[in-house]
């Protein structure tokens, strides 16, 4: 990102409470991309939700309102996010410096759970596709490493034995689409295609070094190089299969444990631990594919609940109406 188009967007934190993490993101970013109008979507960290918000409302809002009235409308906020939503709150249609923003505020604790865990697959399906970090106090960028490389092995198990590179960026990038609602009527059909051509750079940057531990492990080779049309060929043997189950986060291993069955043993630590069953690659894949297409669509369905609720209807709707014109374009 260039150095003043970084400084305009870090310009909108100067008018709001300080913040422990934020990344911008948005097709408005991509680097071929000059369209100034479209809305640049912003993540907030923060330790205390409900605190933020409580400033956040003083700070941007009548001035003549007590604390009391700022408290009551961020605890409202902080408590539909977490209890209907998925602990993420978006407030949408911001203007500011002639340009439309969107931000979304998220306790840093669930943030780092989600990209460690993909307990709820939100944001940690986000940070899986190109971002741009504008603060990180918690160096939230090299813990997203174990994020990125779950994804590589989720892609790699939903892969054929023979594919691009351009491939493999695309199923990374869907992952976090699989079964989600917005997709059957207000998302573009093509938005993985556009994500993936219009960022392949950054794609190739962001998961060289996770390609290249699959090679050091043999799971993984190249076979020709021609830019986006790199031919890759993967190990598809049940032991290659297993090592990809087992990077795989720990709540999905266990949805897929129960499923599959599950082995018990004693690591060299002490600790209990469970070996998913895994008869097939097919079966692994399927399976995983179905955990992850159901967790996509309870958190996708419990935002768009706690969007109406928290950001109004009218936001909502407007916002739902832009993302199903788009849809409907990408269809005609």
């Amino acid at each position: 990102m260039e150095t003043t188009q970084r400084e305009e967007l870090s310009s909108f934190l100067g008018v709001l409470p300080p913040v422990d993490f934020c990344c911008v993101y948005g097709s408005t970013l991509h680097p071929n991309n000059q369209d100034k109008s479209k809305m640049v979507d912003y993540i907030l960290g923060v330790s205390d939700p409900m605190k933020w918000h409580s400033l956040n409302l003083k700070m941007n809002s009548d001035h003549y309102a007590s604390w009391m009235v700022h408290l009551g409308g961020a605890r409202l906020i902080t408590n539909v996010a977490d209890k209907v939503g998925v602990g993420v709150h978006f407030n949408p249609f911001v203007n500011w410096n002639d340009r439309k923003l969107k931000y979304g505020v998220v306790r840093m604790h669930d943030l780092v759970q989600d990209i460690l865990d993909w307990n709820r697959f939100y944001l940690s399906g986000r940070l899986q596709k190109p971002v741009h970090m504008l603060v990180d106090n918690l160096d939230i960028e090299d813990v997203n490493s174990v994020n990125k490389r779950a994804a590589v092995s989720a892609a790699l198990l939903l892969l054929p034995s023979k594919f691009t590179e351009e491939d493999l960026y695309a199923k990374i990038c869907s992952l976090s689409y699989m079964g989600d609602l917005r997709m059957f009527f207000a998302e573009d059909t093509n938005k993985v295609n556009k994500i993936v051509k219009g960022q392949f750079d950054i794609f190739q940057s962001m998961y060289k070094p996770f390609i290249e531990e699959c090679e050091t492990k043999n799971l993984l080779r190249f076979s020709s190089a021609e830019a986006s049309h790199t031919k890759l060929v993967q190990d598809s043997s049940l032991s290659a299969t297993r090592s990809l189950v087992y990077s795989l986060p720990t709540s999905v291993r266990s949805l897929m444990g129960k499923s599959l069955g599950e082995k018990k043993f004693v690591s060299e630590t002490g600790r209990v631990m469970g070996e998913v069953c895994i008869a097939s690659r097919e079966e692994a894949a399927k399976c995983m594919g179905n955990v992850m297409k159901r967790r996509v669509m309870v958190s996708s369905a419990r935002q768009a609940v706690s969007g109406f609720l928290a950001a109004g209807a009218i936001n909502a709707t407007m916002y739902l109406s832009q993302k199903m014109r788009k849809a409907w374009n990408s269809r005609a």
